[in-house]
């Protein structure tokens, strides 16, 4: 996961929960139907499960109650000790979409929310490539992120944020690297996936690939 985020993480992590709950009205919309979005990825898995960018756990949670084989990746410190308050049982390494525990054998499936566009697209194209190799036949990767119906989409979204007046949602969506259906689509299937995309929220959608 794009080092150049780690900072913002730490600052993040004591004020994260009250955000997803929706007590901050600027990233209200973002986060709206996260407990529904969360089930919705943890209720497409079992088996052994890797999640990508753990945050305070609030996934992980959801996939120990499906499977007792789980582990959460997170590179934030102040967001593995958030997690480790609220879920002592929970394991939860340091690591990254491309750094993660060395016993990956017979991993049944890759998941992430709100994670996947710290990556660059070509990072992303790579991470893909990554696991399309690490998973058997039907092995899944299932992230739920902010991404966009196309570019025009894309900057649809940040008028509207500036029209609000929500000034660090416009940053976050013009620094940060979100990316477009299309192009998520292409970068699984060129890898021997067959992708489904769901609207979960007005950004928010859930990915789901599945090894053929």
């Amino acid at each position: 996961m794009g080092t150049e985020f780690i900072d913002l993480f730490d600052q993040w992590a004591d004020s994260y929960d009250a955000t997803v709950e929706g007590q901050n009205d600027e990233y209200r919309e973002v986060f709206r139907n996260y407990s529904d979005i969360l089930k919705s990825v943890a209720d497409k898995v079992s088996g052994k499960v890797i999640e990508f960018g753990s945050g305070t756990g609030n996934l992980t949670a959801l996939l120990l109650a499906r499977t007792t084989d789980v582990t959460g990746v997170e590179p934030s410190r102040e967001m593995r000790r958030q997690a480790a308050k609220k879920w002592p049982e929970a394991k939860i390494v340091a690591g990254d979409f491309f750094q993660f525990p060395d016993d990956r054998e017979s991993i049944d499936a890759f998941v992430s929310s709100y994670a996947f566009h710290h990556l660059t697209d070509d990072e992303k194209r790579k991470a893909v490539q990554l696991y399309a190799s690490l998973l058997e036949k039907d092995g899944k990767v299932v992230f739920a992120d902010t991404m966009f119906v196309d570019e025009h989409h894309h900057q649809q979204m940040i008028r509207k944020a500036e029209e609000n007046h929500y000034v660090h949602l416009a940053e976050d969506l013009q620094t940060e690297y979100y990316t477009t259906i299309p192009k998520l689509k292409r970068m699984f299937e060129n890898e021997g996936f067959e992708v489904n995309f769901s609207s979960l929220n007005q950004y928010v959608w859930i990915l789901e690939a599945i090894k053929l």
